[in-house]
């Protein structure tokens, strides 16, 4: 894409001496039985502190590109690395430093919420700071009183609680979110940007996705924008904001053509 026209752009960095802690470079996808590419190359860069937005429409390769990032699907072209970790060569070292949300918050609904932590704590090896985290991220959440009751009883919001402090539980170098904020009141979406925030001011970094341009406009330091798999470039949104091209979303539907940019 040219973005010369526009300085709020960030040129992909080159120097493999500066560490990041998610890589993508030239990332392609195709599915099974298709021509078409779901994500086609997709480069971007995630270092320690940031809070990293993926914005895209409905189809666009967001939840492609998380899955494959986080081991879900296999890809062929391009490489994604995790601290340094190929996901292709090195896939369990890549996951022990991810933390995952997934939209749909699928969970073990017949153990409790406190056996569901443990349980993922084990998996990755969280020995005895667990306690700690957890008694924390329970508070944070505001979920104590349900903590110790099946999951098969909780609200859907309680239940992406869970699934947050879960993944919150191993303490991740990259929390990986996929929609996080979609279906929340306004005191849980609090907690969340809340838990975003503390986590990035820790030298960790944060990725998600998300439909809602004014909240990672506001919350996120950079933010990709992918349109129909195209990859469209990266933002830095303090430099966007002093721009004075208006709001995220009013650009976005400039820069795909979608939308009525009068409203």
């Amino acid at each position: 894409m040219d973005t010369g026209r526009e300085d709020f752009y960030i040129q992909p960095k080159r120097d493999a001496s500066l560490g990041a802690l998610v890589e993508i470079d030239g990332f392609s996808k195709v599915y099974d039985g298709s021509d078409v590419k779901a994500v086609d190359g997709l480069s971007i860069r995630i270092d320690e502190g940031d809070i990293f937005g993926f914005i895209g429409r409905n189809g666009a390769g967001k939840s492609t590109t998380i899955k494959c990032l986080t081991g879900q699907l296999p890809y062929k072209d391009g490489t994604i690395t995790v601290c340094g970790h190929d996901v292709n060569r090195e896939p369990i070292e890549a996951k022990k430093r991810l933390g995952f949300v997934s939209d749909d918050h699928a969970v073990y609904e017949k153990m409790t919420g406190r056996q569901y932590v443990n349980f993922i704590a084990d998996v990755f090896g969280t020995g005895d700071e667990r306690n700690e985290r957890i008694d924390r991220l329970k508070k944070q959440f505001s979920i104590e009183d349900a903590f110790d009751k099946y999951i098969g009883s909780y609200s859907h919001g309680m239940k992406q609680k869970i699934c947050l402090i879960a993944s919150l539980v191993h303490e991740p170098d990259v929390w990986v979110l996929d929609e996080p904020l979609m279906g929340l009141d306004v005191v849980m979406m609090r907690q969340v940007k809340q838990a975003m925030a503390d986590h990035a001011a820790k030298g960790h970094a944060v990725f998600f996705s998300s439909h809602n341009l004014d909240v990672v406009e506001r919350i996120c330091n950079k933010a990709a924008i992918i349109d129909r798999g195209k990859f469209l470039g990266v933002i830095d949104t303090a430099k966007f904001r002093r721009s004075g091209v208006g709001t995220l979303e009013e650009y976005f539907f400039r820069l795909t053509g979608e939308g009525d940019e009068t409203f």
